[in-house]
């Protein structure tokens, strides 16, 4: 079900696939804002903030990829990314520009439905993140109740929905080699999509952002053949 005062922002310049969106999630109680282009978008967030943006790829004018990347360089809101293309590549740059997950066209209703609860779900913490716990590794501090990364002394590290989703995996699982399905099932759930590209995207991110704070500390490695390994010490904090 859907949570009460949740916003959703439908970005698409299809009016008869926009309106079958919006129509549908306003009937599962959200609130729903809709814009057929960039333009529109902009109109829509100098007024509110939504809680997740629906954005098709192939847009008019500027298309959902360098939207994405715009909105990702000052916004962590939950994007889940429309497309009509079924080329890898596509899924891979949406990613790459920050997207949270990815939906082909044609979709069926409660697919999307599906992708936007289990979207919404991990930004409440539902997924993954045990009650009131705090963790501490290299020069960061994480709480996966509150969904927060800082650093030691205290400044906020902006992480994606995904991207956090990701870091706590690593974190209740430090210096353990986890394969790629692991992490899909951890993060993901159900809604995974045996799509291993979606894990190597969302690890690279996750490494800039760490690196960016602390230079040359190389918390996540790639184990050949086997997945991704936390090699930093985890420390609870209270």
């Amino acid at each position: 079900m859907s949570a009460p005062g949740t916003t959703l922002l439908v970005v698409e310049d299809d009016p008869e696939i926009r309106s079958l969106v919006v129509e549908m999630m306003r009937r599962e109680g959200y609130t729903v804002e809709e814009a057929e282009d960039a333009g529109g978008m902009d109109a829509v967030l100098a007024r509110c903030r939504p809680d997740l943006m629906i954005l098709d790829l192939m847009l008019p004018g500027e298309d959902g990829l360098s939207i994405c990347r715009r909105i990702r360089a000052r916004d962590s809101m939950p994007i889940l990314m429309l497309t009509a293309k079924s080329d890898e590549i596509d899924r891979v740059l949406g990613l790459e520009m920050g997207a949270d997950d990815y939906l082909v066209k044609p979709f069926g209703p409660r697919e999307l439905l599906a992708r936007v609860r289990a979207i919404l779900r991990r930004g409440q913490g539902g997924a993954v993140s045990p009650p009131s716990r705090r963790f501490s590794f290299d020069a960061f501090v994480v709480d996966l109740d509150a969904r927060q990364l800082n650093r030691e002394d205290g400044r906020d590290v902006a992480l994606t929905t995904a991207e956090f989703d990701l870091l706590a995996c690593f974190v209740q699982r430090p210096r353990r080699v986890l394969t790629r399905d692991q992490i899909l099932e951890w993060t993901h759930g159900r809604s995974a999509d045996p799509f291993d590209r979606t894990v190597d995207m969302l690890v690279s991110r996750l490494r800039k952002k760490l690196d960016g704070v602390s230079p040359g500390a190389e918390l996540i490695t790639t184990v050949r053949n086997g997945g991704y390994l936390f090699v930093a010490p985890v420390k609870s904090v209270s």
